[in-house]
């Protein structure tokens, strides 16, 4: 089930990403480099995510029944090989490994040498 791209070429499969919504992360690449927020959205056909108060874009919106018109700003989303998660104990992006607790859960955990501390509850 892959998609073609504008080019007419073959898309491949949908990557996984250990990212979730809710997560902190880090932006590693792009005009918002080095700022960091809360994951609002995830886009997973698109391998992208919305980054609270991040690449905010404006939008013209016409004024329609009771709402008001005017210009809005939301924010645009941003491809996750651009995010990095942020470590709630040690505060700094790292790269994210999965372990199985004894119950057979999966918990995702910093891997940062200095922390290994579980990032999931």
């Amino acid at each position: 089930m892959s998609a073609a791209t504008k080019k007419g070429g073959e898309r491949p499969e949908r990557v996984p990403t250990h990212l979730r919504k809710g997560d902190t992360v880090l932006v590693i690449a792009g005009r918002e480099r080095g700022k960091s927020g809360r994951i609002l959205q995830l886009l997973t056909e698109k391998d992208r995510a919305k980054v609270e108060r991040l690449n905010m874009i404006k939008r013209h919106r016409k004024a329609s029944g009771n709402a008001a018109g005017g210009i809005v700003e939301k924010e645009a989303s941003i491809h996750c090989s651009n995010l990095q998660i942020l470590c709630g104990r040690c505060n700094k992006p790292t790269r994210i490994a999965v372990r199985r607790t004894p119950e057979g859960k999966r918990v995702r955990y910093c891997r940062r040498r200095d922390c290994r501390e579980a990032i999931d509850g």
